[in-house]
């Protein structure tokens, strides 16, 4: 596996660079904001791990940036802040996951596998339809109404679950395993998720398809059906 690391806290840049080397990983290296978003844009990576507080150009606007040059490449973020409004910004700007200081290395590396997995599980050239739902699984994007959407893989992940069950309901449980596998993180990391999605598939439009099943889970529901 191939990273780009973009932290200028050098005794953790360090300690991420021990762990992941010894397991073989190859790791390109940046201080700052603006080498790492010329790296991430100009090299071919199967993760990122990005720190928010950047000198030259804060994390956030990093990710941002790079999405809207068209750089798809699964990023995790690593903050020393953990509130639900730092995580949802996070999320805001497109990245893929969020891991909060101090952390385990282990989850680290448990988060960044699940990452690249669901990023090549979506190569398979085929659809999924419900409604005016229109999932392209080659491309991780949505068509909805002459509308189309890029989905990170967070977002793709949710959606096929909901699709290929659709319209029965799909737990919480069956979401985050599929998700992250066996290294569950917070649930509020979920509810920004589905957030995210809401808010990308359904905000625009006069039905909304993302429903929550109170203490259970999510399910799609079909234009009519209340």
């Amino acid at each position: 596996m191939k990273l780009l690391l973009v932290e200028d806290h050098k005794d953790i840049a360090g300690v991420i660079f021990d762990y992941f080397e010894i397991k073989n990983y190859v790791l390109d290296y940046a201080n700052n904001g603006l080498q790492g978003y010329e790296l991430a844009k100009s090299g071919h990576y199967d993760a990122i791990i990005l720190d928010v507080m950047l000198p030259k150009m804060d994390g956030l606007t990093v990710c941002k940036s790079l999405r809207e040059a068209g750089v798809d490449t699964p990023i995790l973020m690593l903050t020393a802040r953990d509130t639900k409004d730092d995580i949802l910004t996070g999320f805001a700007h497109f990245a893929d996951d969020y891991l909060v200081k101090p952390f385990d290395l282990e989850i680290l590396d448990s988060r960044l596998q699940a990452l690249v997995r669901r990023r090549k599980g979506g190569v398979a050239n085929r659809t999924l339809t419900f409604g005016n739902l229109v999932l392209d699984m080659s491309t991780r994007v949505l068509q909805r109404e002459g509308g189309r959407y890029s989905l990170n893989p967070s977002q793709y992940t949710i959606l096929r679950c909901l699709m290929q069950k659709a319209p029965d309901v799909v737990s919480k449980d069956e979401i985050c395993d599929a998700l992250w596998g066996d290294e569950e993180p917070d649930s509020k990391v979920l509810r920004s998720h589905i957030y995210q999605l809401r808010s990308l598939i359904d905000r625009p439009f006069e039905h909304a398809y993302l429903r929550t099943v109170s203490k259970v889970g999510y399910r799609l529901i079909a234009e009519g059906e209340e």
